[in-house]
């Protein structure tokens, strides 16, 4: 096997991920994106002409030296007849071959993109498969789930516990991939050796175990569900295994939980929050997007993420976000904040998948804003207000929402805390809770298992709302500032208007004048109300995310 090394380039681009520090927040830089970016970020020619349709990742996992080695067969469809297919693998893992039908093929290497030669004719409609092995040392997380990597530890007895964490950075930090969020296989098989005191679990069902001569074990977990890349996961450690069945929407769903064993009966007490999660979320989002998968919730040795029907979850067995409320309202002490959450990526980042990770707002606005609706389904209304509006205390607004595209750039942080209020101001707008409830499920119903851009989201939430909400999405995820309603109270007139937004921007918005419900129309010209008693005091309702009202 032939390779060539084109010429390095050196990456200015930062991925900002999870709950960052505020320091993250206000940080202003100008990003110079290269080539790297552009072939990590694109759907490249190389990647265009085929139709992924299945992996079976076939690996070894070695504590001893903290290597992994084995292969990845990729099965495709051929879209448009084309010779040279990209797969993209992060160093310092290598390629060591690449096999087609027993031949095996030149490749080009272009820094983290390896560009495969390939011999024979590809035709339209063509099924075909390629090998792909590989190994070395991959990168270790320095600071997990927000740097992408493996974690290598070990538990309280001395054993090793190992997991990977990857979003943003990306799967190919550990495995070749066609490593970009538009293209996802059908199915996939994941077959994982480790020694045999300990255990692998990773996505889907556990189809089979092997016991091999060499003192090792094979654990083979098939998913039948289309998954995104970042989503594939392994966890191994010393880990045993509880479960419950769960009565769902669409029958009984199989609930696995596997922890280390020390952990054993605080987690049975801590995952009882799974099924409240579950409850909640079919009630506002539908059913659970992957029974055919299971739902897991698997012990690591960090904080947690969304791996698809295998969560990860490592907030120490209590409530709050690492023991705290995010919100400063006392609702985030009533759950698990990671099972809530990171349970809540089922249905938007797994279910409902964005296209280029520039749109990464549809993953975690909305499953910030899931925390709020848990809350007001086990607790009430006013409790689920109180805890979103809670939140705003962490809204920097320090750059768009709306990341750069075709580059592998996400955008602010603002993501979580300010896109859940985006959403929960939208609600007011629809002034009926019914209808948003059906607007939510829609979502996951008609974009099912799909991925998607911003656009698609946008024009549904129109539509489905009975409103143009071109300016209000520009407002909040394209643009920093915070809407102001500007009046004036005189001669029994109140005159009125927003500013500091967009041009175009008419969010309607509901005030109470003395007290007295009212509902405005504004736009960024002035409008008025007459026969306005004199005195009157305006106050906007605080679930609205704008700057209270301002006389002028």
């Amino acid at each position: 096997m032939k390779f060539t090394s084109a010429k390095k380039t050196i990456s200015m681009v930062g991925v900002l991920l999870g709950l960052c520090t505020a320091e993250a927040y206000a940080q202003q830089t100008t990003t110079a994106f290269t080539r790297q970016d552009t072939l990590r970020g694109t759907i490249t020619p190389e990647r265009a002409w085929w139709d992924l349709t299945y992996y079976h990742l076939d690996i070894k996992v070695n504590p001893a030296d903290s290597t992994i080695y084995g292969k990845n067969t990729i099965r495709y469809k051929v879209l448009d007849p084309y010779q040279i297919m990209q797969i993209d693998l992060q160093p310092p893992m290598r390629m060591e071959k690449v096999m087609q039908n027993g031949k095996q093929l030149n490749v080009r290497q272009e820094g983290n993109a390896y560009f495969i030669q390939l011999v024979e004719a590809q035709h339209n409609g063509d099924q075909n498969e390629v090998e792909v092995y590989y190994g070395g040392k991959p990168q270790v997380s320095k600071n997990p789930p927000w740097s992408g990597g493996i974690t290598w530890k070990r538990d309280a007895q001395g054993k090793p516990f190992i997991a990977s964490s990857n979003q943003g950075a990306g799967a190919s930090l550990w495995w070749p991939c066609k490593d970009h969020m538009y293209d996802e296989p059908d199915s996939m098989l994941i077959s994982v050796v480790v020694p045999k005191d300990l255990t692998n679990v990773s996505n889907g069902r556990l189809r089979g175990v092997d016991e091999n001569p060499d003192g090792t074990r094979t654990f083979h977990w098939a998913v039948i569900n289309p998954i995104n890349n970042y989503g594939v996961n392994i966890n191994i450690g010393d880990y045993v295994h509880f479960g419950e069945k769960y009565q769902g929407e669409k029958g009984v769903l199989d609930c696995d939980y596997w922890v280390i064993r020390d952990n054993l009966e605080k987690a049975k007490v801590q995952f009882k929050d799974v099924r409240r999660t579950l409850d909640a979320f079919e009630h506002w989002f539908g059913p659970y997007p992957f029974y055919e998968d299971s739902y897991k919730l698997v012990e690591a040795p960090y904080l947690g993420m969304e791996h698809q029907s295998s969560v990860t979850y490592g907030n120490g067995y209590a409530n709050g976000y690492r023991g705290r409320d995010l919100s400063g309202s006392g609702w985030g002490m009533k759950f698990d904040y990671i099972i809530i959450h990171e349970t809540g990526h089922e249905w938007f980042a797994n279910n409902i998948t964005y296209k280029d990770v520039a749109d990464m707002w549809i993953h975690e606005s909305f499953t910030t804003y899931s925390e709020p609706l848990f809350v007001e389904y086990h607790y009430g209304k006013q409790a689920g207000s109180e805890y979103v509006i809670g939140i705003r205390q962490n809204i920097r607004n320090d750059r768009p929402i709306i990341g750069h595209y075709n580059v592998n750039k996400s955008g602010s942080g603002d993501m979580y805390p300010k896109g859940a209020n985006m959403l929960h101001t939208l609600r007011q707008v629809v002034n009926d809770d019914e209808k948003w409830r059906g607007i939510l499920r829609g979502l996951n119903r008609d974009f099912y298992h799909q991925t998607v851009t911003t656009g698609q989201i946008e024009n549904y939430l129109s539509k489905h709302t009975g409103r143009d909400l071109s300016r209000f999405f520009d407002q909040y995820l394209r643009d920093t500032r915070l809407p102001a309603l500007e009046y004036k109270l005189e001669k029994k007139k109140l005159t009125y208007r927003w500013t500091n937004v967009v041009e175009g921007f008419d969010m309607p918005v509901k005030v109470y004048l003395n007290g007295q419900e009212q509902w405005l129309e504004p736009t960024t010209d002035w409008k008025e109300i007459k026969k306005v008693k004199a005195g009157t005091k305006l106050t906007i309702d605080p679930n609205f995310y704008v700057q209270e009202g301002k006389e002028v």
